[in-house]
C-alpha cells in the first residue's frame, strides 16, 4: 500500500471515530438534567480513547512518511528549516502540556 494511501485510510477511521466522539457528547449533554446510561458513558469513554490513540497513530505515520520523502530526495536543500514542520511539533508539545496540566 501506498505510504500517502494508507494514511488517507488512517484519516477516515480518525474522523469516523471523530463523529462518534460528537455524537455520544451529543446524548450525554442531552441527558445532563437526568441519569446517564452508564452502557453509554463507556462507549464514550472509549471512543475518546481510540480517538486519542488515532491522533498519536496519525502524526507518527505522517512524521515516518515525511522522513521517507527525505531520504529517497537524498537530502535535496539539506539543513534548510522547515517551519511548518516546527510549527506542527511545537502545537504537538503543547497539546501534550495542556492534557498534561489537566487544561
Amino acid at each position: 500500500m501506498d505510504p500517502n494511501e494508507a494514511i488517507a485510510v488512517a484519516e477516515g477511521l480518525f474522523w469516523s471515530y471523530v463523529k462518534d466522539l460528537k455524537r455520544h457528547e451529543a446524548a450525554l449533554e442531552a441527558r445532563q438534567s437526568g441519569a446517564v446510561d452508564p452502557a453509554e458513558l463507556k462507549e464514550a469513554m472509549q471512543t475518546a480513547k481510540v480517538v486519542r490513540e488515532a491522533v498519536g497513530l496519525l502524526m507518527a505515520e505522517r512524521n515516518r512518511v515525511d522522513k521517507l520523502r527525505k531520504d529517497i530526495a537524498g537530502g535535496v536543500g539539506g539543513g534548510s528549516l522547515d517551519l511548518d514542520q516546527a510549527r506542527d511539533e511545537i502545537g504537538r508539545r503543547l497539546a501534550c502540556l495542556r492534557r498534561a496540566g489537566g487544561r
